[in-house]
């Protein structure tokens, strides 16, 4: 070892240990007295905090540091304990019970006492901390009290300076006692909690948890003079040392098999870390080519051609600062400047960045503002920007929670249609503005938005083209956009940074100061080009008292240690948390408040003066901990990289995060009573993450809520899901199955709105378990209806109607209009299917009878639909197979007309669809067609995504009668292939008898024929036959197609179809099956008795004589007769 060597790490030694005798350096180092009174010199002259102490040895001193202390509150206060990832160092010795019984217990204590000593020596090298003296084992801890970036590196080079010390001393024992030592190691990195723990009396400082036992565990496998590690360990040394693979050997107490290594030796190879950290704004180096094409694409838009640019990279790559180049380009200029952005607190709160932009940024809302101030300021930006009051300012304030004045009328629309509307309404305001300048939109971490507000950017997307807009969307490559690939739209992906721009980089981060060549190699080379690693490892080197300020440069005032960069940056920032302990408590309240959060909140929660919050948040300000926007008591913090606040969130014990949420929530409710309006997600988090459910769900129930009103449907699954995960965690009480019941019924809405009935059968059937245990009688009723629904959806039609006949009886009792309405619509539905045709004709009429559209709006909310629509449409399908098709377009056009005047798009779309069936059954494509497009245009506006596939189902139909046979069947069969990936068996016969239709019109009978055998074989597995005799009919055709050999069967098929018929009372599928047994007969020679049986039928009617089917068994009556 040549003398620097020796110099570093004395100096090591002496700062990590705050004294060092002589003698020890002497013994340590092996130094002669010449060379012990250069290792002073050297020490004494390059380092001031070094001292002379009585001639015995050196003392290390530090001046107190200039940073103003700052006293923290109990709530905030430093901990006597935490969560910490460390690395755990065990060594044990060998054969130790043997060694005591060969040696007096003197001379034992003192070999042992040698043992300690000389570990003791090489752990201070690598500031490494023995938390415990476990007989002669050592438990040491890299990563606490203070972090480094390369704490697995410092224990795994501790664990073989002890091995080699260990040898060394052996050389002496052996002359002077005839003994040599030998030991094990094992190492292991993991959470444990650590710090001071125990009683007053008997306060250790001990990590706990299963990372020191499986160190334990693992020097217990480990050869003697040997080292072995974990893989979690062995991941973080990047090919610094040599390893040796020993697979999963079986460990005492560890349930999971650990791939196990032995370390070798350290090595010369260096290989790159990759690790992932949040973006943030780094300062923008290279990337001329993504300048530019971002300039040209706002030339464009200046030119007025819209664009879109969608900006994808790693976290960390430095979106953020692309985006900001564009912006302080565009600032120039005369353009108006919209910059978004969510969180992951409201990945689930409908149009939470809009309202946020809308609040702060655009309207620059301040807490102190009365509701008439925050209209008045609403009303202004809608005038400078053309819109009108009348129609905008209702919808505007709804979203931002402003209550009307009475010179506005309240909304009267369904939510749905207010959602959208609202969303028209925004991007009005864009394209207006941009009528009179260029606009940039910027919407940064697009993966974190919710389905509302990209349904928003995505019609925005679809209107650009011709508008001065630019929307530049920032996302991880993880996310896809939904949105399809066309003209306008440009995809960006950065990549890393070469070596020469990351030395340009590092000259940002260190103010143009120059840093030692060896410091910028070790950058350049661990780095890999990722911009926040870059500059964190920089500022990292900058803060670790490894470097000392010169005039223009930074030199090294010790030997440099690897400057390795662990899988992910989380020891790193821990490190960066530990240097600033005056603050390290209000750094871990504000990362529990959230990623963002305003003083006046914070102030609440943690109760300090003014002036000591003001100076801790400087500090974390000037420590890019956080970003500051504005000056307090105005002022909104945020997290610099998500990951920081994740850092010091999860330092924090159990216990004290609980504690901290239970403060924030409590000064949220009691204080800040516009954001639990608003954003009553934000409470149930804080109460869920406080342990207090109870609190919470309600709170979620009211997210859900809030975000059903909005037809925020997926929003709602969202927080009715998290509301029912915690209701879980709660003992079983009336309470609980209460607040489940709602939110069950909830969550059915939701979903059957996004996924359809079919998929919702099993939150039904809970709510009906529930709601029979004590509900009350109207969520009874709703959860009867959503379980019949589910049923109905799943084929299951007699258990149905059986449903539908119990929920009856229970109206009848209770004698509710609402509820009887629902019930007759339950039944008639359910009858009409199963083609029991009296029976749904008479209870959709008895539903009619008592329904009002006033009194029976609130089944819109309970059930999702209108009880007098369904009936009214049931009732018009019914009267057309009775044999009245005049009354059935009537009472169709009557249906229509009340779904229209409901403004409730899922009524208006379901009648469309079920005009469009009508039609088809009358046999008028160009209507039936046009009715099902109007219906499909409806479900796609409004995510109606079960319906939509629906409504391609009589657009098939028509498209084949038209001439379009293929195209026709491809409809058909989407629609098919959607009923059946969501499992729903419902009104398959239906579906299979058009697609068999359709295949006749094309002229492939045989798949025609499988077909119609599809349709009968649902006939029988769902007992639904209203298409039964239709079914058998078709079939009956296609075998004649196939082969006129099969005329016996096909007229068996036909005489089926009569029978079913004639019991159904269905003439119209009689007329139809009556026609093609006459046809038959009629090519066979028969011409008398078939003619017959269709005049009789025909002459049955008294309406619809200029229908098709009527006209046709006119003409043929005339033909054969």
């Amino acid at each position: 070892m040549d003398f620097y060597a020796v110099v570093d790490q004395a100096f090591d030694l002496l700062r990590s240990r705050g004294r060092v005798s002589y003698r020890a350096l002497r013994r340590q180092f092996d130094l002669g007295d010449d060379d012990l009174d250069a290792l002073k010199e050297e020490l004494l002259y390059a380092h001031s905090d070094a001292v002379t102490e009585d001639g015995l040895g050196l003392a290390w001193t530090s001046p107190p540091r200039t940073t103003a202390k700052i006293t923290e509150p109990e709530n905030t206060s430093a901990q006597f304990a935490e969560r910490r990832h460390l690395t755990v160092l065990f060594c044990d010795l060998v054969d130790s019970t043997p060694l005591a019984g060969r040696l007096d217990p003197e001379d034992f204590s003192e070999v042992v006492q040698i043992y300690q000593d000389t570990c003791e020596k090489v752990i201070a090298r690598y500031d490494g901390h023995i938390g415990a003296f476990l007989g002669d084992g050592l438990l040491v801890y890299f990563g606490f009290p203070r972090a480094h970036e390369d704490d697995a590196h410092r224990a795994v080079r501790a664990g073989l300076g002890i091995v080699e010390a260990i040898a060394q001393l052996n050389t002496g024992l052996v002359d002077k006692r005839g003994l040599s030592l030998d030991v094990r190691l094992g190492c292991h990195t993991g959470l444990v909690v650590v710090g001071a723990l125990g009683g007053d009396a008997r306060r250790e400082e001990l990590a706990l948890g299963e990372t020191p036992n499986i160190a334990a565990r693992l020097q217990g496998v480990a050869a003697p003079n040997t080292l072995v590690i974990s893989a979690a360990t062995h991941q973080l040394l990047g090919g610094l040392f040599a390893c040796e693979s020993l697979g999963t050997p079986t460990l005492k107490g560890v349930a999971q098999p650990l791939q196990l290594y032995r370390v070798l030796s350290e090595s010369s190879a260096r290989t790159r870390l990759e690790a992932l950290g949040m973006g943030g704004l780094t300062p923008l180096v290279g990337r001329e080519r993504e300048v530019a094409l971002l300039l040209d694409r706002w030339t464009q838009v200046l030119d007025g051609q819209g664009q879109v640019v969608l900006l994808s990279g790693e976290a960390g790559i430095g979106k953020s600062r692309l985006v900001r180049a564009l912006t302080e380009i565009a600032a120039e200029g005369d353009a108006w400047l919209i910059p978004g952005q969510s969180s992951p607190y409201h990945q689930h709160s409908a149009l939470y960045p809009v309202i946020d932009l809308l609040e702060r940024i655009v309207l620059r809302f301040e807490r102190q503002e009365s509701p008439e101030q925050k209209l008045r300021k609403l009303e202004g930006f809608l005038v400078q920007n053309g819109r009108p009051l009348a129609e905008t300012v209702p919808l505007f304030a709804s979203l931002l929670s402003i209550p009307l004045t009475d010179d506005y009328a309240s909304l009267d629309i369904s939510p749905e249609q207010q959602k959208q509307r609202t969303l028209r309404a925004l991007i009005d305001v864009v394209m207006q503005r941009a009528a009179q300048q260029p606009v940039l939109f910027v919407i940064e971490d697009l993966h974190w938005f919710d389905p509302t507000t990209l349904e928003l950017l995505g019609l925005l997307v679809e209107e650009l083209s011709t508008v001065r807009v630019m929307a530049l969307f920032t996302y991880r490559p993880d996310f896809t956009p939904p949105w399809p690939a066309r003209s306008g739209v440009t995809e960006l992906t950065l990549s890393r940074l070469p070596p020469d721009e990351v030395l340009e980089l590092v000259g940002h981060v260190t103010q143009g100061k120059q840093l030692p060549a060896e410091v910028v190699r070790q950058v350049v080379a661990k780095t890999d080009g990722v911009p926040l690693f870059v500059e964190e490892l920089t500022k990292m080197v900058l803060e670790s008292g490894l470097l000392r300020e010169e005039e223009d440069r930074y030199a090294l005032t010790s030997r440099l240690p690897p400057l390795a960069i662990p899988s992910t940056l989380h020891d790193s920032l821990m490190a960066r948390l530990d240097r600033l302990s005056a603050v390290r408590g209000l750094a871990q309240l504000c990362a529990t408040v959230g990623r963002e959060f305003t003083y006046p909140l914070l102030k609440a929660v943690a109760s300090w003066d003014d002036g000591p919050l003001k100076q801790g948040l400087q500090q974390l300000v000037t420590a890019e901990f956080l970003y500051q926007q504005g000056l307090p008591p105005q002022a909104t913090y945020r997290f610099k990289h998500a990951l920081i606040q994740d850092t010091a969130y999860e330092s924090l014990l159990k216990s004290t995060r609980q504690r901290h949420h239970l403060r924030i929530a409590e000064v949220l409710e009691s204080r800040f009573r516009e954001t639990v309006a608003t954003e009553p997600e934000l409470l149930a988090h804080h109460y869920g993450e406080a342990g207090l459910t109870a609190k919470a769900v309600p709170y979620w129930q009211a997210a859900g809520q809030r975000a059903l009103q909005r037809s925020a449907n997926r929003e709602a699954v969202a927080h009715v899901t998290r509301g029912l995960e915690v209701l879980g965690t709660m003992p079983e009480t009336p309470e609980r199955a209460q607040q489940e019941l709602g939110l069950q019924i909830m969550l059915g809405a939701a979903l059957g709105a996004t996924q359809g009935q079919q998929a919702v059968g099993h939150v039904y059937t809970r709510a009906c378990e529930l709601a029979r245990q004590g509900g009350s009688t109207p969520e009874l009723f709703a959860a009867l209806w959503g379980y019949w629904y589910a049923r109905i959806a799943q084929g299951q039609m007699p258990p149905a109607r059986e449903l539908a006949a119990d929920y009856l009886e229970l109206a009848r009792r209770q004698r509710d209009p609402l509820v009887l309405a629902a019930g007759h619509r339950m039944l008639a539905n359910t009858a009409w299917w199963q083609g029991d045709l009296k029976e749904a004709l008479d209870h959709s009429r008895e539903g009619l009878a008592i329904y009002n559209p006033e009194q029976h709006r609130a089944s819109l909310v309970s059930y999702g639909q209108d009880s007098g629509v369904c009936c009214g449409w049931i009732r018009a399908l019914t009267k057309w197979v009775l044999g009245y098709p005049d009354q059935a377009v009537h009472s169709m056009d009557e249906t229509l007309a009340r779904a229209r005047g409901l403004a409730h798009p899922f009524s208006e779309a379901q009648t469309l669809l079920f005009s469009a069936h009508l039609y088809q059954l009358l046999r008028e494509p160009q209507a039936a067609r046009a009715r099902a497009e109007e219906a499909l245009a409806l479900c796609i506006e409004h995510g109606f995504e079960a319906y939509r596939t629906w409504c391609l189902l009589p657009r098939g139909w028509a498209e084949a009668q038209q001439g379009h046979a293929m195209e026709g069947i491809a409809n058909i069969h989407e629609a098919l292939d959607a009923r059946h990936a969501t499992g729903a068996k419902a009104v398959l016969p239906w579906f299979y008898t058009v697609l068999g239709e359709a295949y006749g019109r094309a002229g492939n009978v045989d798949d025609g024929l499988r077909a119609a055998e599809e349709a009968l074989g649902w006939v029988q597995h769902n007992d639904e036959h209203l298409y039964a005799a239709e079914a058998y009919r078709q079939k009956g055709q296609l075998l004649l197609e196939q082969d006129a050999a099969n005329a016996a069967e096909a007229e068996e098929c036909f005489r089926r179809a009569m029978d079913i018929a004639h019991r159904q009372q269905a003439k119209s599928w009689e007329l139809r099956a009556a026609m093609s047994i006459t046809r038959l007969r009629y090519k066979q020679g028969n011409r008398h008795r078939p003619v017959k049986v269709l005049a009789a039928v025909y002459d049955w009617y008294s309406e619809g004589f200029d229908t098709a089917d009527l006209r046709d068994a006119k003409a043929l009556i005339a033909e054969t007769g």
